[in-house]
């Protein structure tokens, strides 16, 4: 800028402060805001700033004198603020309040003579520095948030808002800037948006786990037809082949639906050291001989309320990573102990199952990602990415809490916290049950399946599975298509309604079943549904009411067909026996 430009620079500054402020002899003056930081995401005043300066002009600019009421007013504020001078080399600060030390933890004498850069690390935004910096520059106000760290190295959010300050003349003399500490909304707004991704990332996994476990039925189902038909044992290790991967594919999806948490749970009450004792074989051969199994269990812990089966799952899927963050070996710690209250007085309401290792350890960035689907650190082909995602959805399913705690160099905890269960009985293993005389064989007539399902592939294969074990299948597309064959004059006798959850048209799996039982109570019912979840939880059910997940096995059906059967004809509402003798098909469990 040359001296003309200069010159016309303070002209127009001059102005701006006349016409907008007024100049004053002793007093201060200064441009107003005027809203022109109204897009700034906080201001200390709770909405844009019209009044306060901008720009600022003084009359007498030296520091010396601090005798005065406004100087103790800025010592005693507790909103952080300094003064840099930009006509010493580097913009170096010459005034720091006392609310900047509380803020920084640095001492006086470490603060003035510095640029505020000595406050940045390794995660501060470099465009933001790069606004400041050209703000500064260019010797207009300014206001940013930063990421900044304190003397002691814990990192704040610091909202800053920078403004110049000249002389009488127009020469610019300082950069005044007032801080704030807003780790706290920073951190919620982070909290909040992370859950909102989490959230939109389990609704678009579960929906499309459920459309995969529809093709996976197709594919497993129509396997097994080919299979019996295949005399060539070479043709049939295809086919075997070709089953394997199907089954992996099912345990893909359920790891899906459980991050989705939108798997069928089973809670009851659980000793987690019984737990983890009868399961320690298993954990003892997954570590392998490079990495030492140490287990600290606490007695007499109060039994929790979860699925048992899910918990080992989960139990192993963090054991698995411990054992690969330590590829040089190590030791990895799974210990329980119960979690203390608030207060430490009242009796605890959680216990923690927690597993430590000696890793590598994980960045900030990796763990704030840690339990995303499909995120991983670990080479192609290692690992798919849904073992944490699985532990916390299933932990979160089941009213409990996940706590990671991890730094480069000094491992990994993970922290599953379950709720207690309510009763403290533990139910015993049930003991064996007395089989059931032989049914028999010779029937009047077959019993009847009503099959209501969208898809038409997945109908075709249950249909030919129900058909194969001798049932007399009729099919519906709808629930609509199923109350409108019911209704249909002539219509025999029904003997199950077996009917998808989710399905288009006016009504669900669930209301079908229900009208269904109005109109014909001694009809059994039994629910399939690819999410692998018992939709029904808020919905009054029948007891004959169970829920069978995609996709499913030839012998799965048979047996939970054959056992809501069993249920539908042991009785009609008022206790009385069936109505036809006959009791189905026969055929293995």
């Amino acid at each position: 800028m040359n001296d003309g430009e200069s010159r016309q620079e303070n002209g127009t500054r001059e102005g701006r402060f006349l016409d907008r402020q007024g100049s004053g002899d002793q007093a201060s003056s200064g441009v107003p805001a005027a809203g022109l930081h109204e897009g700034v995401s906080y201001s200390p005043t709770g909405g844009p700033g019209m009044n306060h300066w901008q720009e600022a002009r003084i009359t007498e600019p030296g520091l010396d004198d601090r005798g005065d009421v406004f100087f103790a007013a800025v010592e005693m504020t507790r909103m952080p603020m300094i003064l840099t001078d930009p006509n010493l080399p580097d913009n170096p600060i010459v005034f720091a309040n006392r609310a900047f030390q509380d803020l920084t933890g640095y001492p006086q004498e470490e603060i003035v003579g510095r640029n505020c850069r000595f406050l940045q690390g390794a995660q501060t935004d470099r465009e933001k520095v790069a606004e400041l910096r050209d703000s500064v520059a260019a010797q207009r106000a300014v206001s940013v948030e930063l990421l900044n760290y304190k003397r002691d190295g814990t990192p704040f959010w610091n909202a800053v808002y920078v403004a110049p300050v000249y002389e009488k003349e127009g020469r610019l003399l300082y950069f005044f800037a007032s801080q704030l500490d807003v780790t706290r909304r920073r951190t919620s707004e982070q909290a909040f948006r992370q859950a909102q991704k989490m959230e939109a990332i389990g609704q678009l996994t579960a929906g499309l786990a459920h459309d995969f476990n529809n093709l996976l039925l197709v594919v497993s189902g129509n396997l097994d037809f080919l299979r019996a038909r295949l005399a060539d044992e070479g043709l049939r290790r295809y086919v075997d082949r070709a089953s394997e991967a199907a089954e992996r594919g099912a345990r893909l999806t359920k790891q899906l639906l459980a991050f989705a948490r939108k798997t069928r749970l089973e809670p009851r009450p659980v000793d987690l050291t019984s737990l983890v004792t009868d399961f320690a074989d298993m954990l003892e051969s997954t570590v392998g001989a490079r990495v030492n199994l140490q287990i600290n269990l606490r007695r007499k812990l109060p039994p929790v309320q979860v699925d048992p089966v899910h918990l080992e799952m989960a139990l192993l899927n963090v054991v698995i990573n411990a054992r690969d963050a330590m590829p040089g070996g190590g030791t990895v710690t799974v210990s329980t102990s119960a979690v203390p209250s608030e207060d430490g007085k009242a009796p605890s309401s959680h216990v923690m199952l927690s597993v430590t290792d000696e890793g590598t350890g994980m960045p900030p960035y990796v763990l704030e990602r840690a339990t995303e689907p499909f995120f991983t650190t670990k080479g192609t082909g290692k690992g798919t990415g849904l073992g944490l995602a699985m532990v916390a959805g299933f932990i979160q399913q089941s009213m409990g809490r996940l706590e990671i705690d991890s730094a480069p160099g000094q491992g990994t905890s993970v922290r599953m916290i379950l709720p207690l269960a309510e009763k403290s009985e533990i139910p015993r293993p049930a003991g064996p049950q007395a089989q059931e005389p032989p049914r028999d064989a010779l029937r009047e007539a077959a019993e009847t399946v009503l099959i209501v399902e969208d898809s038409e592939d997945v109908l075709a294969v249950a249909r030919e599975h129900l058909e194969l074990l001798g049932y007399r299948v009729l099919t519906a597309g709808s629930a609509d298509e199923a109350l409108a064959l019911l209704e249909r004059p002539g219509m025999g006798r029904i003997d199950l309604l077996f009917s998808d959850i989710l399905m288009p048209g006016s009504m669900n799996g669930i209301v079908l079943a229900e009208r269904v039982r109005e109109r014909r109570p001694d009809i059994a019912v039994l629910l399939t549904t690819g999410y692998n979840e018992d939709l029904v939880a808020d919905t009054p059910r029948a007891p004959s009411m169970d829920v069978l997940g995609k996709p499913y096995r030839p012998n799965e059906l048979a047996d939970r067909v054959r056992s809501a059967l069993n249920r539908g004809s042991s009785g009609g509402p008022d206790g009385a026996p069936p109505p036809r003798g006959e009791t189905g098909p026969r055929h293995e469990g």
